[in-house]
């Protein structure tokens, strides 16, 4: 794995016994002490995770927020500074370029994060349809990025930010020049596994001194490092989506369920508007249904799903609920069949096995 790229924490995987993969070209670790064992500490206290392969840009200029309102599907002219927006950019025929979260530095200049595959896609899209008094940069280089998720987080973290009271930032919200230790850092609270918790974009030189001493510092509510295979069963369970599977240049983000974050209505036209309007008017052919098997056997990315003898769609995420203890999918089916309660075949391994339609998200954070 010579070639893959490699985050500032990489040196660390092995003194925590991290099991590696080559995810889009990144030497990430899948597991450290196990997936289900990760997946229920992150449910239950708190996990670690080194999610430095996103790319991060930096959008400056007095035509920033009307270049955003054209190039993605949600409305920032609603931001004040402080705030971050989830938001999905979109091809001329609806489908998805990436989905991507924007942080409002100020009106005239904005910080994006965007998934790690899709980092040089986006930054020739944004660059290739830029105009006015717009500058885009990729800092991705510049930084190391720590999330911190679970019941537990805000209590570890604090430890370490004696500064920064973190019940004031509150959810997609963030502050800048937050200190760590003796490092700077900006945390955010917007999360990707359905519990609370923060990120932590710092520079890259201070990352391995900031995730030792987190580690450290949540030793005692039972914290550990977690690899990708828990954040994608979490963030499954929690009804969030994964580019590549519930997204895609093929998948438009109302055929994913996401159309909270797609403001027709906003003044501004942007790219794939009019085909999301025509979407939103005559209704998606096609949309995300949560599953539930009846049979024995679990639905994986692919599998092909059927009603009677008619092929209605494939699942785009599946796995044995490490919290439901129940083997669950996500499956893009076309949308006269998707209603709740209703029951569906998938086809696994040439078999065609029972399953029922549910309601998403399969998980929900209790209230407290």
């Amino acid at each position: 794995m010579a070639d893959l790229k490699k985050t500032p924490l990489h040196p660390l995987y092995k003194e925590s016994g991290a099991k590696t993969i080559d995810f889009g070209g990144w030497d990430m670790p899948v597991q450290f002490s196990g997936i289900k064992d990760e997946h229920e500490a992150v449910r239950t206290k708190a996990g670690i995770f080194d999610v430095s392969h996103m790319g991060e840009m930096v959008i400056k200029g007095r035509d920033s927020l009307s270049f955003l309102q054209k190039m993605m599907t949600n409305d920032f002219s609603r931001l004040k500074d402080g705030d971050a927006m989830y938001t999905a950019m979109c091809y001329e025929n609806g489908g998805t370029v990436d989905d991507l979260l924007v942080y409002r530095f100020s009106e005239e200049e904005y910080f994006l994060v965007v998934n790690a595959a899709n980092t040089e896609k986006d930054y020739d899209w944004l660059q290739e349809h830029a105009s006015g008094d717009v500058n885009i940069e990729n800092v991705s280089d510049q930084y190391g990025l720590i999330a911190i998720q679970g019941p537990k987080a805000q209590d570890i973290l604090q430890k370490v930010t004696e500064n920064t009271d973190l019940s004031e930032i509150r959810f997609f919200k963030f502050k800048r020049n937050v200190d760590l230790d003796g490092a700077k850092a900006l945390i955010s609270r917007t999360g990707y596994t359905g519990e609370d918790g923060f990120e932590i974009y710092c520079q890259a030189i201070d990352s391995v001194k900031i995730w030792k001493r987190l580690l450290e510092a949540g030793k005692e509510e039972g914290m550990v490092p977690c690899g990708l295979g828990a954040r994608d069963t979490l963030r499954f369970e929690a009804g969030l989506p994964l580019y590549g599977q519930e997204l895609s240049s093929e998948i438009s983000p109302l055929e994913a369920g996401l159309g909270f974050a797609v403001k027709l209505n906003k003044e501004a036209d942007f790219i794939g508007k009019e085909t999301l309007r025509k979407q939103k008017e005559q209704g998606v052919e096609r949309k995300l249904a949560g599953i539930e098997m009846i049979d024995r056997g679990i639905p994986r990315t692919g599998y092909r799903v059927f009603s009677g003898n008619e092929e209605i769609g494939y699942i785009t995420s599946g796995t044995q609920s490490p919290t439901l203890k129940k083997n669950i999918g996500w499956a893009l089916i076309k949308s006269d069949y998707n209603h709740e309660g209703s029951e569906v075949e998938v086809e696994v391994r040439k078999k065609r096995l029972k399953a029922k339609i549910i309601q998403t998200p399969f998980y929900k954070r209790p209230k407290k």
